[in-house]
């Protein structure tokens, strides 16, 4: 495949805004391609690879890190992309500024849009929420007697349901990276941080005392846009249902013929 789709070479732009569209009218709620949004950083490695097996490719400009562009064209002209951060993703969603997205299941717990709706599991970005603490402190104290805690976290209403459910009144510092410094300069002596491999908490002197929450990455869409393009945006979502239960069909499927 070339470098420049011919897709992308040949399509003419269709964003302009119609006489008469109301001031503040999303632009996902206008005619034209649909959006999806899509996380930086480590989902977005794990998410292209699915978007390239489904036969869509972004313009150059994507994967260029020198570009300051923040909305791409794709090989299909149905669908842009827009990269922002990962809790951003959510908030484009639910407001309507793309009809699409990829979300962690923790940043759809953080602030529960009612506006989302997340029909698929990717299968990416596997992870889990958790609890961590000083490994000094970790064996002095008996989690069964909290009833106040200090936390710092980037994820504060989940952190507060969490410990509520248990009657126990948490105190979230909300923080947006750097979570283990905050034991080790004394802010806090708990932080709520998402847990991949460990290899962080241990590298900080911190150890896992509680699991929250298992996480993946889900293919998100506005509820709205499903109502109001269910054509469009429920294409999309077979799409990747097929790609991504394709190996499922192919296990039954040879198990039928054993």
């Amino acid at each position: 495949m070339s470098a420049e789709p011919q897709a992308l070479q040949t399509r003419h732009d269709t964003r302009a805004e119609a006489p008469g569209t109301p001031v503040g009218t999303p632009v996902g709620a206008l005619a034209g391609p649909l959006i999806m949004a899509l996380p930086n950083g480590r989902i977005l490695g794990e998410f292209m690879p699915l978007l390239q097996r489904i036969g869509v490719v972004p313009e150059p400009a994507f994967s260029d890190p020198a570009s300051r562009q923040l909305r791409f064209r794709t090989s299909d002209p149905a669908l842009d992309l827009i990269r922002v951060r990962s809790f951003d993703v959510a908030t484009f969603v639910a407001f309507g500024a793309a009809q699409l997205g990829v979300a962690g299941n923790d940043v759809l717990m953080e602030f529960d849009y009612s506006e989302i709706y997340a029909p698929l599991d990717l299968d990416i970005g596997h992870c889990h929420m958790a609890v961590a603490a000083p490994e000094e402190w970790a064996g002095h104290e008996d989690p069964h007697s909290w009833s106040h805690l200090r936390v710092a976290t980037k994820y504060p209403e989940v952190t507060r349901r969490h410990f509520a459910e248990r009657g126990v009144q948490a105190e979230c510092i909300k923080l947006n990276g750097a979570m283990e410094l905050a034991p080790l300069l004394g802010v806090c002596r708990h932080i709520v941080d998402l847990v991949q491999t460990g290899a962080t908490l241990r590298a900080n002197g911190l150890i896992e005392i509680e699991h929250i929450a298992d996480v993946t990455s889900r293919l998100i869409v506005n509820r709205a846009a499903l109502k109001t393009r269910p054509e469009e945006v429920g294409g999309w979502i077979e799409r990747f249902r097929a790609l991504i239960e394709w190996p499922d069909r192919l296990r039954a499927a040879g198990a039928a013929g054993d």
